[in-house]
């Protein structure tokens, strides 16, 4: 992904997974084999495996600079973490923290991480394993998640210390902020900074978890949208429809999908997904009575 410029934020992706293929079903229960169909003039091998017709998705985060801050937004799977339920995530060695390092940043310098939901893949990097411990990554950084989000976890966790919440991240990715005293809980309506220059706030996006966010950033006249798992795969541009197993209220979820994408269709505003593959960002347009994703090469 090329840098994206909103305003005076400099965003970059910082990957940990560039590609890693799904399951069609698994990922999406009511998908088809004929919207598959319908949509492989547009969406090439990079996207959707042209022999399975699996989905290819990317784990990245992205970072975002202005001269006052820094933040990165979600922080994917996390390295030597047991995932034994999803063997793409189970022990991983990735070069995430040298591909932030390419990017002039030191996990040290990070102000701000932001959560737009505490799923697995979007909390790992929040710790790392030193000396049998895990330790936040980002030891100066306020780690901002949403406060029903946590509390919904919470809940479960307390409910039953020793199941594997999320697959284990909420105690190894999660607990050990609360633990260090670097979580900050907020609203899903959020306002963090509010610049001319510079605003970036947090706005609910229910659907896909009890306290789902997507986080908008504006400046001048520039915009973008941080969606998270709002939508995982450009495919869901063309058919909103195609429900995500993960979300906890399919309904809602299409409803947060439909406003995202009118709101962005045909406009400037960049769409910078939680999940879509090289070059990942890009913009909405209209396609008839759907939508589709342009990438910015």
């Amino acid at each position: 992904m090329r840098q994206v410029t909103i305003g005076s934020m400099r965003v970059d992706l910082v990957s940990e997974i560039p590609a890693l293929a799904f399951d069609k079903s698994w990922l999406f229960a009511n998908v088809t084999d004929e919207v598959i169909a319908e949509n492989r003039s547009w969406l090439d091998h990079r996207y959707i495996e042209p022999e399975t017709g699996r989905f290819i998705l990317s784990h990245h985060s992205y970072l975002v600079r202005t001269p006052r801050w820094t933040a990165i937004v979600d922080t994917c799977c996390g390295n030597h973490k047991r995932r034994p339920r999803v063997p793409a995530w189970n022990n991983l060695d990735q070069p995430y923290l040298e591909n932030l390092q390419a990017l002039g940043v030191t996990p040290e310098q990070v102000d701000f991480v932001m959560c737009t939901h505490l799923h697995v893949d979007h909390v790992g990097w929040n710790t790392r394993l030193i000396d049998g411990r895990w330790v936040p990554t980002f030891p100066n950084a306020r780690y901002l998640m949403g406060r029903a989000e946590y509390r919904h976890f919470e809940a479960a966790h307390n409910a039953a210390p020793r199941s594997p919440v999320n697959h284990g991240s909420f105690e190894d990715s999660v607990l050990p902020l609360v633990a260090a005293g670097l979580a900050e809980f907020v609203e899903t309506d959020h306002r963090l900074f509010s610049d001319r220059d510079a605003a970036l706030r947090f706005a609910p996006a229910p659907g896909h978890t009890a306290g789902n966010m997507q986080i908008h950033l504006t400046g001048r006249h520039d915009h973008a949208v941080m969606s998270g798992d709002v939508i995982h795969h450009p495919i869901q541009c063309a058919a909103p429809w195609l429900s995500n197993a993960a979300d906890v209220d399919p309904t809602a979820a299409l409803a947060t999908r439909m406003a995202l994408l009118e709101e962005l269709a045909d406009t400037p505003s960049y769409l910078l997904a939680g999940h879509f593959p090289a070059p990942t960002a890009g913009h909405v347009v209209r396609h008839g009575d759907a939508y589709r994703f342009r990438f910015e090469d």
